[in-house]
């Protein structure tokens, strides 16, 4: 089992920039892919992006792709989403989520296992 914790979340104008970290404990954070999955007021969660454990592998949703990159160090076990050129519509509680390795493709938030409870991001227009 692995434990996730958002931080980084805040507010941004349009077309900054915001970093979230994604910190687990438990299990090594190694053996596990790992997904970015928002949920906006009223709005059903989706994804934003995922990296498989390695690191060597990612997937991101069009809306975000070009703008959101995801990276990780698993030496701290720490992922990352770092988010340029912001807008409103990124505005959204942005989670992290873990599953074990072959996950990462997955864009359906119901077959990711693990989840930390959310960071806010709101961005000013």
């Amino acid at each position: 089992q692995v434990e996730l914790v958002e931080s980084g979340g805040g507010l941004a104008q349009a077309g900054g920039s915001l970093r979230l970290s994604c910190s687990a404990s438990g299990r090594p954070f190694s053996t596990y892919d790992m997904g970015w999955f928002r949920q906006a007021p009223g709005k059903e969660r989706e994804f934003v992006g995922s990296m498989d454990w390695s690191g060597s592998k990612t997937n991101y949703a069009d809306s975000v792709k070009g703008r959101f990159t995801i990276s990780r160090d698993n030496s701290k076990n720490t992922g990352y989403l770092q988010m340029n050129s912001l807008n409103s519509e990124d505005t959204a509680i942005y989670f992290c989520a873990a599953d074990h390795a072959g996950i990462y493709n997955s864009r359906r938030p119901n077959l990711w296992q693990y989840w930390g409870q959310g960071t806010l991001v709101t961005v000013s227009s």
